[in-house]
């Protein structure tokens, strides 16, 4: 890791001249700034769209690879091209589309029109979408700018690390020497080091909420059906599901808002039709845990744990408590261990080659046995791939892999954690995102803890984690699960936890690089990969 003197040195070197552009940005500090923040700035004429994206930039072209984090593939050689528009649009119409210049970091499984896709994996090496995911498409519409496509666990086979065959191992920006989780931990880590404002990750199993629990995030796993996963590459579609990573709850909300909503390309967001407000954020209010019951997970806080994640689960329900929730301990739900097991089923083979199918005119491979047989994949997923590659095809087993509305035992699951809920009149369980504190780098017995996988990815029911506490340098989170479609109703609550807590630090080693910089060209903008 590079030494605090020579990381001074280079901040003086790379400032040179102060130029025009400076002017304004100088009056604008982009560390933990929000949303909400950005746009009193535009609208103040403090700050221009142009100015933020080339600070974002040059934070990018400076952290990434010489702390050696590591978390973006590539940056958008067009995002300055996008924020200049964005500047003009403004400047004729007087008005602020709902994301106008967000720059955002967007995991490597998302398409993106005009930028490259991997799944983090030199087998797709070449792949250029010929349209946005859906969820792309509406970011964009609602005036947010594709900064960069960011590293990931290869295919987002691994929750533990991410690690790609394209851009190699993502670090921890609270601490370089332990991991970020996966499989969406290059989305996490740039966020939290504040390399851009929001991000997206996808979620089969912990991938968004492990590495925003890791990185002092807020990450939201969305009722399954909620969001559309069109043009999104799959794990295990049954379960994936694509959501913001944000520095805070109102910055995730939103999001959510403008990704909310059917898909008739994705059939099972037709459930979503009515069941979510026009404006998550007009609900969120500081006080919205007065009175309201919350549910002890004991079942997943109890299991093997740190007694120091188990000490800041303890201060959290405390927290709740002041901030005037009724906490209600335990919720009990029958014979958990039983009914929460042996609900995954392998779907990848099937859902990745329907994906390549859907993409075959751009798509370097047309199946996943060709993507095996090129061997260009990571040592650590081989084993997965040819697994994956070798099994029978679900849709053909009887019983088949179906979703969350139609598979029997996954109703069950679903129907046992709710009827525990509504027994105790609780709005929302809640349990530490993982009992463990991030991992070292290198010691693969440090990768316990894990409480992500158990409950919300078989359910279908709504995750969120938000930031809990540290353990030294290293950030831990607390997660509530509530109802199907009830994302109205959990994320006052999330809120209000979080703004009577403030447990949302900046990573110190990435404060240093001010934003009064020289402006990155677009065609200086690092590009990794063909």
């Amino acid at each position: 890791m590079i030494r605090p003197w020579i990381l001074i040195l280079k901040v003086l070197l790379l400032m040179g001249p102060i130029s025009a552009f400076n002017a304004g940005a100088a009056k604008f500090n982009v560390l933990e700034t929000s949303i909400a923040d950005v746009h009193r700035a535009l609208t103040d004429e403090s700050l221009t769209c142009l100015e933020l994206t080339q600070i974002y930039l040059r934070r990018i072209e400076f952290y990434d690879q010489s702390t050696g984090l590591n978390s973006i593939i590539l940056v958008n050689p067009d995002a300055t091209i996008r924020a200049t528009a964005l500047d003009a649009e403004f400047a004729a119409t007087g008005t602020l589309r709902p994301l106008h210049c967000v720059p955002m970091i967007i995991k490597d499984n998302y398409n993106v029109r005009g930028l490259q896709t991997t799944a983090g994996s030199k087998a797709m090496l070449g792949f250029m979408p010929e349209k946005d995911a859906w969820q792309i498409a509406r970011i964009k519409k609602a005036g947010a700018l594709v900064l960069g496509k960011s590293n990931m666990a290869e295919w987002a086979f691994s929750p533990r690390v991410t690690i790609s065959s394209v851009a190699g191992e993502t670090r921890n920006p609270y601490n370089l020497h332990h991991v970020p989780a996966g499989s969406s931990g290059g989305t996490a880590a740039a966020v939290a080091a504040n390399l851009g404002l929001a991000g997206l990750g996808t979620d089969t199993g912990n991938s968004i909420r492990g590495p925003s629990s890791h990185t002092a995030l807020v990450g939201i796993r969305s009722t399954i059906g909620l969001t559309s996963r069109s043009g999104i590459v799959p794990l295990f579609l049954r379960n994936d599901v694509g959501g913001p990573m944000t520095r805070s709850v109102a910055d995730a909300v939103r999001i959510l808002q403008i990704i909310a909503g059917p898909d008739s390309a994705d059939p099972i967001t037709e459930y979503a039709r009515g069941q979510y407000p026009d404006n998550f954020l007009e609900l969120l209010h500081k006080g919205a845990l007065s009175g309201v019951r919350i549910g002890v997970m004991r079942h997943l806080s109890e299991r093997d744990h740190d007694p120091r994640i188990k000490q800041l689960f303890e201060s959290a329900l405390k927290d709740l408590a002041r901030l005037g929730a009724i906490i209600v301990d335990p919720i009990a739900v029958a014979d958990f261990d039983t009914i929460s097991a042996n609900h995954w089923c392998r779907m990848f083979k099937h859902d990745l080659n329907v994906f390549l199918e859907d993409n075959a005119s751009r798509s370097p491979r047309k199946n996943l046995q060709e993507i095996v047989d090129t061997g260009l994949y990571s040592d650590y997923i081989a084993e997965d791939l040819k697994g994956n590659a070798a099994v029978v095809d679900p849709v053909s087993l009887s019983p088949p892999c179906q979703d969350l509305y139609h598979d029997e035992r996954r109703v069950a699951f679903r129907k046992a954690i709710v009827g525990a809920m509504d027994k105790a009149s609780v709005a929302a369980v809640v349990y530490p995102s993982w009992n463990f504190p991030p991992a070292r780098i290198g010691y693969p017995d440090d990768y316990k803890g894990d409480n992500n996988q158990v409950i919300a990815p078989h359910t279908g029911l709504p995750a969120v984690t938000v930031p809990m506490g540290f353990i030294g340098d290293l950030p831990a989170g607390l997660q509530f699960v509530g109802r199907l479609f009830s994302e109205a109703a959990i994320l006052p609550l999330i809120y209000a936890f979080e703004q009577g807590t403030q447990h949302r630090v900046a990573p110190k080693g990435f404060a240093a690089l001010a934003p009064t910089l020289a402006p990155v060209k677009p065609q200086q903008a690092r590009i990794s990969g063909p």
